[in-house]
């Protein structure tokens, strides 16, 4: 295994636990945030082959061995997404703490009790 997919799933854990354990939501964001960073290295480093290439051709290096030369190019564009999804839930968390924020005050999770049972 690869030292970078080490480090994405140490990210991804280190993530999880701050899901579990923080009441603070803004630290809670961020916990999600790196665990969308473990994940996304996780899926580019599953996708790499050592030795090959870019799938980009032109007409002279079209030859009957280049497919087998050329690297998956999906995982790198389902990170890309991944990226941009991300920011963007990031920031939809981030508006809502800062309302919520504004509506009682306090950050910490254990103090919105309005829509528990």
């Amino acid at each position: 295994m690869n030292i970078i997919h080490i480090i994405g799933f140490i990210l991804m854990i280190i993530g999880f636990w701050g899901l579990l354990t923080q009441k603070n939501m803004i630290k809670i964001v961020l916990a999600l945030a790196i665990v969308e960073t473990g994940l996304q290295l996780v899926m580019v480093t599953f996708g790499f082959i050592k030795g090959h290439t870019a799938p980009i051709l032109d007409s002279s290096e079209l030859v009957k061995g280049a497919a087998e030369m050329i690297v998956d190019p999906v995982p790198q564009a389902l990170v890309l997404t991944a990226i941009v999804i991300g920011v963007a839930v990031n920031a939809l968390m981030l508006t809502f703490v800062i309302r919520l924020y504004q509506k009682k005050k306090t950050l910490s999770i254990t103090e919105y009790k309005d829509l528990k049972w």
